[in-house]
């Protein structure tokens, strides 16, 4: 019986309600509501009757077999991280950016909520930390973008987001509603480090789009997200991020422009291999839970798509 359904169930009987259950338990209100019904079909009866929502008989007695169930899970999680000594009592969480949007805070919530004895600790990882961070054991667990391809790492995908460039607001990209790849890579995007990972400086400058070719690079260099948006609001560069980045990000001075053509992109959740700390797999645990339950349609960018004929055919660049 999928855990997550139990969760579920026993959130909308202590808050007898559909939609404050899915606001404890960060879910959508459909996601929720399809537990619910998923449950009832597998256990054959209804277990709650609907207006108002309150247990049925057969939930009454459910609830008691389904908090027992998750009481024992509970305890073999506690069992088992309490043999790893002092391993577990601290959790360092790197972040790059805004990491996985909404995800983030909801897996760090339920993960607090899980295992309230952890100590976490939050570091703010820079655009080169890929890999180092988690390699050197600065962190245990790292939500970054985009996935990293190496045996040392474990990686679970988390969102999928539309592609978007943030251009300086008096371009004339800034007006163009949607843009496509062979619009945006002549723009002169922040310069980043020579040892910057190679699959973020390729997620980065579109480089399946070139070609082979080299991007145009602004003069400015950039390590965080903070140093991008400081560079277009001059009107002296450009940067590529996924949708969410907007939501996050609205700097005066820059607009986030949807690629519409480009492939869409993840972040992820990455774990050094076979990391044994119990913290580390239950918070990977957790994150996959939550992420297969977010909609992908809030990963679209928000800016209404001009039409085909609006769009400019060859917008000016960005001033330098």
């Amino acid at each position: 019986m999928d855990l997550r359904r139990l969760t579920s169930f026993l959130a909308v009987a202590e808050e007898q309600h559909f939609g404050r259950a899915a606001t404890r338990l960060f879910l959508s209100p459909s996601a929720l509501t399809g537990h619910i019904q998923q449950l009832e079909r597998e256990v054959g009866a209804t277990l709650f009757h609907r207006a108002p929502v309150r247990l049925t008989a057969a939930g009454e007695r459910f609830a008691q077999h389904a908090r027992g169930l998750l009481d024992a899970v509970n305890a073999a999680m506690d069992d088992v991280a309490g043999t790893a000594g002092t391993a577990g009592d601290t959790l360092r969480i790197g972040v790059m950016a805004h990491g996985s949007a909404e995800l983030t805070p909801a897996i760090i919530g339920a993960f607090a909520r899980a295992r309230p004895h952890v100590r976490l600790v939050f570091e703010q990882l820079t655009f080169t930390e890929h890999l180092t961070a988690l390699l050197t054991h600065r962190v245990d667990v790292a939500f970054v973008r985009p996935a990293v391809d190496d045996e040392r790492v474990a990686v679970d995908p988390l969102t999928r987001e539309q592609r978007i460039v943030v251009v300086p607001a008096r371009s004339d990209y800034a007006s163009a509603g949607e843009l496509r790849l062979a619009d945006v890579l002549d723009l002169p995007f922040v310069t980043v480090p020579p040892h910057t990972p190679r699959p973020f400086t390729d997620y980065l400058y579109f480089m399946e789009a070139r070609g082979g070719e080299a991007p145009h690079r602004s003069p400015d260099h950039a390590l965080t997200a903070h140093d991008v948006l400081t560079s277009v609001a001059a009107g002296r560069g450009a940067g590529s991020a996924l949708s969410s980045f907007a939501r996050y990000y609205p700097w005066p001075g820059t607009v986030c422009v949807p690629v519409v053509d480009a492939p869409w992109d993840h972040s992820v959740l990455a774990t050094r291999a076979h990391d044994p700390n119990p913290s580390v797999r239950l918070f990977r645990a957790l994150a996959r839970t939550l992420a297969a339950d977010f909609p992908e349609q809030e990963f679209r960018s928000g800016t209404k798509p001009s039409s085909s004929s609006s769009r400019p055919g060859t917008p000016s660049p960005p001033a330098r």
